[in-house]
């Protein structure tokens, strides 16, 4: 059940960003350490959205994986302790 909530509101929050994105579709000036560029708002709005959503699944990963290095590890010595 908790994956069905997680789901709706996951989509919820995808409609939510999406007519956020389709409402500004103004052209932006955006400026890099190096020049200047011209964009459509609704590409860096998704843009920044899906980089920020990459930022955290790779951080969850990280997190996860040093859970199960952690967890190997202290099996390991209940294994030796027995």
């Amino acid at each position: 059940m908790k994956r069905q909530w997680n789901l709706i509101l996951a989509l919820i929050l995808v409609l939510i960003i999406a007519v956020f994105s389709v409402i500004n579709v103004d052209i932006v000036t955006v400026n890099y350490l190096f020049g200047k560029a011209e964009w459509p708002l609704i590409l860096v709005i998704i843009g920044s959205v899906l980089l920020g959503a990459l930022l955290v699944g790779l951080i969850g990963m990280m997190k996860i994986y040093q859970l199960q290095r952690a967890l190997k590890k202290a099996g390991g010595e209940i294994d030796q302790n027995s």
